[in-house]
């Protein structure tokens, strides 16, 4: 038997070759380290390594086994869909010249997969933190003064997850005596605490809402391939760590069920346009987040092939405005209008996006996202239902249709730019393909699933029903565009959940320059006063003076210990 090797490592231990190698022999290099880690995840599936669950990787460590290697259904459909985006991402990024920026994308890859693969709550732990300082780096590889406070703020975000996080791994270890990473337990009172601030630690890097503000102030300061990465791992870590822990988790149904809702209203009035795929993140991955909750088979299936999915479409709907910032240096809607005509191939390629994120039958979308709108609907989660057509609705009028109709056929403003360089065509055609591809013949995603399936995603009540959905949308906004009524692109700032945090670190910070700062100085003072009137005396009166402080001091524990001394003696008496 072939020995697996861990695609995640491959990863990782590529990202250190990169800084050795320049220009061409650079280029051909980077495409290696994904192909083969997409290869050994295909091996893997087709049981090359021995048959699946297996558990590979151990090691020791006080007195626990570390498993890297854990592999069923539910992390190989991750790996596979982190593995499979790795290569176009890789592919659209050749232009990048920074070796520590794609040695922070390599390295925050393979982390992700790594922590699909965790067997246990501490190997877990160690690839989330990986995570979380990789994907920093990539934040701050934007150069802007935007950038470094966006990741500034990032960090702070996931630090502090990650300390929940890290406080629930090991109370729960203590309440159970395991690592094992399977379902979180609520059955005993004492694993109540760990296990919910381990549900928090996850639901903070899924970006629900009110935890959620980092995730649009930092995605869109990255660079363009850099925002590409950030859009593809970290919220769909959080989808594969909530299926695998928390499934068929109540509150979870509505926790997703309001991020589906919540962030369109923001997607609309935003200018921004890598700020309203941003928001479009966290509306898709409520989704998810839905089906998770609900926990029958067909809506974890929906919410699992809802998230591989959603890695290809979303990764070609930031690639495509990516291209855009690549060739304009904007991605601002008031700056851009009338592309079409110069950019063709990523215009085509943004539509393909915006059609499988909207669900339009022969796209990606549509095949997977009907499951979890079914499974509600048979769970006979009414409210659920209607707000997850509704989402559905929102998620086309901003992603569908804002983001290809402003950037490429609205307004002219005279830009006149050509299509990025070929790899970076080649990487947005391959993804497109597997929309479409995945669009029409779903089966061999099906094929991987957890849970067998029978699920006809083309029946006419499907069909007929989103045409329905879709048509309606098309109508608001063609309405509500004639009417005035929707808000006009302008320049906008967002007040989002993180206001009342930045004021309060606002006034945090005066406090600490100003009234703490004095307190301090005036202490120094003080110190110093009392320092120089003994420093003042020399000679034999210092020495006196000494001594003397020396029996004062000594005279008072006599005192402190003969008054203890009579307390006792009274009280035992």
């Amino acid at each position: 038997m072939i020995e697996w090797v861990h695609p995640g490592v491959i990863l990782i231990v590529g990202a250190f070759i990169i800084p050795f190698l320049k220009g061409r022999w650079r280029k051909a290099y980077l495409l290696i380290p994904p192909v083969l880690a997409f290869i050994d995840l295909i091996l893997m599936y087709m049981g090359v390594f021995g048959d699946i669950p297996a558990s590979r990787w151990q090691l020791p460590f006080l007195g626990y086994e570390l498993v890297f290697g854990r592999v069923d259904k539910l992390s190989l459909l991750f790996g596979l869909a982190f593995s499979l985006a790795s290569v176009p991402v890789v592919l659209y990024g050749l232009n990048i010249k920074s070796s520590s920026e794609l040695m922070s994308e390599f390295i925050y890859a393979g982390s992700s997969i790594g922590a699909v693969f965790a067997g246990d709550l501490i190997t877990l732990y160690i690839f989330w933190e990986i995570m979380a300082i990789t994907a920093l780096l990539v934040i701050l590889h934007g150069g802007t003064d935007r950038a470094l406070g966006a990741g500034y703020r990032y960090i702070l975000w996931h630090v502090a997850g990650g300390v929940i996080l890290l406080a629930g791994i090991v109370m729960y270890i203590a309440g159970t005596g395991s690592i094992a990473f399977n379902a979180i337990g609520w059955s005993s009172p004492d694993l109540l605490l760990p296990s919910l601030l381990i549900f928090v630690g996850f639901i903070i890097n899924a970006g629900a809402p009110p935890l959620h503000a980092w995730l649009p102030d930092s995605y869109p300061e990255s660079t363009y391939a850099g925002s590409v990465y950030l859009s593809i791992f970290t919220t769909k870590t959080a989808v594969y760590v909530l299926a695998r822990g928390f499934a068929g988790f109540g509150p979870l149904m509505w926790i997703g069920a309001f991020m589906t809702i919540y962030p369109i209203f923001y997607a609309v009035l935003e200018n921004d346009l890598r700020k309203v795929l941003s928001y479009s993140i966290i509306n898709q991955v409520g989704f998810m987040l839905c089906g998770i909750g609900i926990g029958t088979a067909l809506a974890i299936n929906g919410a699992v092939s809802h998230a591989f999915v959603h890695i290809l479409y979303k990764g070609l709907l930031f690639m495509s405005i990516g291209s855009v910032l690549y060739r304009t240096g904007t991605t601002k809607i008031t700056e851009l209008g009338g592309l079409y005509k110069s950019m063709p191939i990523t215009c085509i390629c943004c539509v393909v996006g915006a059609a499988s994120i909207s669900a339009f039958p022969l796209f990606s979308g549509f095949t997977t996202k009907s499951m979890t709108i079914d499974a509600a609907l048979a769970g006979n989660f009414a409210l659920i239902f209607v707000l997850l057509q509704l989402a559905g609705a929102g998620v086309f009028e901003h992603a569908g249709i804002k983001v290809p109709f402003m950037t490429f056929f609205s307004e002219d403003r005279g830009i006149r730019v050509r299509d990025p360089p070929i790899n970076m065509q080649i990487a947005m055609g391959t993804i497109a393909f597997l929309c479409i591809l995945l669009g029409v013949y779903p089966h061999p995603l099906y094929q991987i699933l957890p849970y067998s399936i029978d699920y006809v995603p083309y029946t006419t009540p499907h069909v007929v029903g989103q045409l329905q959905l879709l048509l309606f949308a098309s109508f608001a906004f063609y309405v509500l565009m004639l009417s005035g009524i929707y808000p006009p692109e302008r320049r906008t700032i967002s007040l989002d959940t993180d206001w009342p945090l930045r004021m309060i670190g606002a006034k945090f910070m005066w406090f600490v320059k100003g009234p703490l700062m004095a307190l301090g100085a005036n202490l120094d003072q003080g110190l110093k006063r009392i320092a120089s009137f003994f420093k003042g005396y020399g000679g034999e009166l210092e020495e006196r003076m000494l001594v003397g402080v020396s029996v004062l001091i000594a005279l008072i524990f006599l005192a402190v210990y003969l008054l203890v001394e009579l307390i006792y003696r009274w009280a035992i008496s």
